[in-house]
């Protein structure tokens, strides 16, 4: 499966995935589809717009990847998992498909999904893609609205080597005459999109142009943050709380605002109070984790998934904001892609503790050590993730700040 091995568990093509919906009877078009695709950022989109789907009287389909903890977690009907019981019948009804076919992981599990979502009868699915979008498994979804949150260097070895690629890729996800919602517009990748947008005779709509978060404020007793929302350049809404706290959210919290003006035109109705309910309710209302969640106090202590360029830029940013006496950053890293990039943007002044995830993707600890001390940056090898974050918090001080990271793997094992 790709997310423990990488690579080899990729399938760029949708033959495949075509053929199993065939034999379980089509049901990805059996429901609407809120299609979110984006380097970073669509797994919190996602999140967000279906809490406040929920929040409006929906039945509300949540379709997500990776899992941090259960495999569960990536198939969700108004923040409540899939039945293991539902999960191990629908394999054993369909293992002769499996076998014939031999789908990916990433595969069956998008048919399992559409599967339980169509049984259910809900009232819309928020799919996010699992990687790109032209050839990804959801691409076959029945779409009403395709979001692109943004672009930034990820899986180049798959998506391409250049932003212009990678965006050709997501914006495979636009269809004829849905309306398209990009979260952020970036000079170098709009073009793609807007060209993409013009040749299927629809409709872009630049959520970073009219929606803005603004008066940000971390509640740290709580850990919850309030804030208010203009409308070109309007004030929009104001006291609203969420409780995902990292700043990084301001981004996706326009890109849903944008999703969730959209609605009504799509049928779908979402009042201000609603939208206001299920901001504040995101994490209760879905369970969402690993981004920028408070795991400890004294230290306080955090996790988060950020493992990209950008990623990465974004939890550097959230430091920026945070008032402590000393980082201690516990870091894994996997071992299929360049990291170079990652590592010189880290702090040299931070200290460090090396580990490695429970995956066969993970890079081995002692390995990342080298390559992070060529660069500047000096710690220990702690192997084990959670011995490792234990440890770090006996060293760190009260007033210190302990961030655990730099995999998705890594934030998993933790939270």
């Amino acid at each position: 499966m790709f997310q423990r091995i990488g690579a080899a568990a990729y399938k760029a093509d949708l033959s495949t995935t075509v053929s199993l919906c065939e034999r379980l009877g089509n049901p990805q078009v059996l429901f609407p589809s809120v299609h979110i695709a984006g380097t970073n950022g669509k797994g919190s989109v996602s999140h967000l717009t279906a809490s406040v789907l929920q929040e409006s009287g929906y039945k509300v389909g949540l379709f997500t990847s990776p899992h941090m903890k259960d495999y569960r977690e990536r198939i969700r009907i108004n923040g409540q998992m899939i039945p293991e019981e539902w999960v191990v019948r629908f394999v054993a009804r369909n293992r002769e498909h499996f076998e014939e076919l031999r789908p990916s992981f990433f595969e069956m599990t998008y048919g399992l999904a559409c599967s339980w979502f169509a049984e259910q009868k809900v009232d819309l699915v928020v799919m996010e893609t699992g990687m790109g979008g032209r050839l990804d498994s959801t691409n076959t979804c029945r779409s009403i609205l395709s979001v692109i949150t943004n672009i930034a260097f990820d899986h180049i070895q798959f998506l391409g080597s250049t932003l212009p690629a990678i965006a050709g890729e997501k914006a495979g996800i636009i269809r004829k005459a849905t309306p398209v919602i990009v979260g952020q517009s970036q000079d170098e990748v709009l073009p793609v999109f807007l060209q993409r947008a013009s040749d299927l005779e629809t409709s872009v709509q630049l959520a970073d142009k009219h929606y803005q978060v603004m008066d940000w404020n971390y509640n740290q007793q709580d850990n919850t943050v309030s804030f208010s929302l203009l409308k070109d350049k309007t004030l929009f809404l104001s006291n609203l709380t969420c409780e995902l706290t990292g700043a990084y959210q301001k981004k996706n919290l326009s890109t849903a605002a944008a999703i969730c003006e959209m609605l009504p035109d799509l049928g779908f109705s979402v009042s201000s109070e609603s939208f206001k309910r299920g901001i504040a309710k995101v994490v209760t209302n879905t369970g969402i984790k690993g981004r920028w969640q408070r795991i400890g106090n004294d230290p306080m202590t955090i996790a988060d998934t950020g493992h990209n360029e950008d990623g990465i830029r974004q939890v550097l940013d959230q430091l920026s904001l945070m008032k402590y006496d000393k980082l201690w950053w516990v870091l894994g890293m996997v071992n299929d892609k360049d990291i170079t990039a990652v590592l010189k943007m880290l702090p040299v002044d931070a200290n460090y503790v090396f580990c490695q995830a429970s995956v066969p993707r993970a890079l081995d600890a002692f390995e990342l050590e080298k390559i992070a001390s060529t660069l500047g940056l000096s710690g220990i090898v702690i192997p084990d993730v959670l011995k490792a974050t234990h440890e770090t918090r006996k060293y760190a001080g009260k007033g210190d700040l302990v961030l655990v990271g730099g995999s998705t793997f890594v934030a998993a094992e933790v939270v």
